[in-house]
This record gives structure tokens, C-alpha cells and sequence, in this order.
């Protein structure tokens, strides 16, 4: 078990699924990865979920209101930073857009949303007593964050200007770039086709470690999700899926054979 207790700047930290899907949802992920919950009523007025396991937070979820159902069900993606304010300024000059500029959360954190040069969206996350995840890369954890794009160099400059992230090119899969933070390997860059481009909007995916992917695999479809990718081998000892859940939210689930203890906390 790979516990985290501080996330340097430009680290994921965490992720939240904002859905239409309501207790129906929050039951899927419980079904599917062996979450325990906790719902509660926000000062407001929203309803929002805590995923947990072995004590530790994992993830959220937002239950978004009939108002706004023009508004699909989706993860979110969020990156530690140090100071959330100093970096709006950096946003915009990078070519970004603030969608919600600043806020605190109760409790521990102040975010903000903004939207890359390619559209896709990504929050960001100063930690104020909360830390995001504090559990990583273990079987019911966040492992990996990938970025899907038609736009790669583009949104190499954008990041780089952001975060400082620097990157390189998996030599076994031409279209994926990996994303680095102070030289450890962050996320990954999925360099859309022109077929794909057509038909999907860029857009961060967290994926969660499972151990088992052909099992998780079987209980997404039972619960009526649909396998829309894999299971895979990627070649370096890992098995994938990409799945949607019955509300059309797109996650990864990776079943790890030699998970790295992402010791953020003492870079």
C-alpha cells in the first residue's frame, strides 16, 4: 500500500467525477473497484461523494443537478500546485482560459479550473491542509493521468510553460509522449488521429489500479458500462482497459504487476 502525505508542484494529486448519474453511480464504483463512500450536502447546495479505501481518500464525485444537463458526466483531473493564484496570469499568456478562477473549499484546498489551448480541461489544486489522494498506485487508486489531444505540440508548449513538465517519446508507442515533473514520470500525451480528433473532444482520463483487469472488465459490463478498449497488453508489464460508465464518463482501469511506490512526498 503506497500512501502519500504532500504532492510537490505539478504532481496529480487527485480526481473527481462530475455525473448525472446520482446513488446509481456512486453504486457502480463501489460494485466496481471496492470503494466505501460517504455522501454528503455542501454549504452550496451541491451533493457530493468521498470514495475511500484502507482510510484513505481516492476520489470524488459531484452529483450534478437536472439544471445542468447539458453538461455530460465526466472525470476531472487535477494537479497540485503551490500557489494557484500566481499561476492564472500564466494560463493566459500560455494561451489557456480560466473557466473558475480561484476558490476555496472548505476544509483544506483552493482550486481553479481552466481549459487548454486544445480545449481540454484540467483543475488545479493548492493544497490548504487537504491533500488530494492519499493512496496511489495500488489496487483501487489513481496510477496515471493521460491527456488526449490532436494538438500535441501545442499542448507540450502549454504545460511546459505551466508546470515546468518536460517530455519524451515512448519508443514503443509513436503517438504517446510522456509527461515528466522534476524527472519523474507524471502522465502521458495521447497524440489524437485525425479519425479520432473527429469524433472526440481532447480531455484528461485518470486511470485506477485494479488487480485484476479481466475481473473488473466482466463486473463494468454487468453493471452496465461498456469495455470500449482492451483488455491490452502494453508491453512493459502492465494490462489496460478503457472503459465508460453507464452515465458515458471515460476511465482506465491498469492492473499492475510491478507497482512503483509513488514516493512523491520525499522528492
Amino acid at each position: 500500500m503506497f500512501t502519500v502525505t504532500s504532492y510537490p508542484h505539478g504532481t496529480f494529486c487527485w480526481a473527481d467525477l462530475s455525473t448525472h448519474g446520482g446513488e446509481a453511480a456512486v453504486d457502480f464504483y463501489r460494485q466496481l473497484m471496492g470503494w466505501e463512500s460517504e455522501t454528503q450536502d455542501t454549504v452550496v447546495g451541491t451533493t457530493c461523494t468521498t470514495f475511500s479505501q484502507d482510510g484513505h481518500t481516492i476520489a470524488g464525485l459531484a452529483w450534478l443537478p437536472p439544471e445542468m444537463s447539458e453538461i455530460p458526466s465526466a472525470w476531472n483531473c487535477y494537479v497540485n500546485v503551490d500557489d494557484v493564484d500566481a499561476l492564472m496570469p500564466v494560463v493566459t499568456e500560455a494561451g489557456g482560459q480560466i473557466i473558475q478562477p480561484p476558490f476555496d473549499v472548505p476544509e483544506g484546498a483552493r482550486i481553479a479550473l481552466i481549459v487548454d489551448p486544445d480545449g481540454a480541461a484540467l483543475g488545479l489544486f493548492q493544497s490548504r491542509g487537504k491533500i488530494g489522494a492519499g493512496l496511489v498506485n495500488t489496487p483501487g487508486a489513481l496510477c496515471w493521468n493521460e491527456l488526449w489531444t490532436a494538438d500535441l505540440q501545442t499542448s507540450k508548449a502549454f504545460y511546459g510553460a505551466l508546470f515546468g513538465w518536460t517530455f519524451e517519446a515512448d519508443p514503443k508507442v509513436p503517438i504517446y509522449t510522456i509527461l515528466l515533473n522534476r524527472g519523474r514520470r507524471n502522465g502521458g500525451i495521447l497524440a489524437m488521429g485525425e479519425e479520432m480528433a473527429a469524433e472526440t473532444a481532447p480531455v484528461w482520463v485518470p486511470h485506477f489500479s485494479v488487480a485484476d483487469i479481466e475481473a473488473a472488465a466482466r463486473r463494468i459490463v454487468e453493471q452496465g458500462g461498456e469495455v470500449q478498449v482492451g483488455p491490452r497488453d502494453d508491453g512493459d508489464g502492465k494490462r489496460w482497459l478503457l472503459f465508460a460508465d453507464p452515465q458515458g464518463a471515460h476511465c482506465y482501469l491498469l492492473q499492475l504487476d510491478n507497482p512503483e511506490p509513488w514516493l512523491e512526498h520525499e522528492a
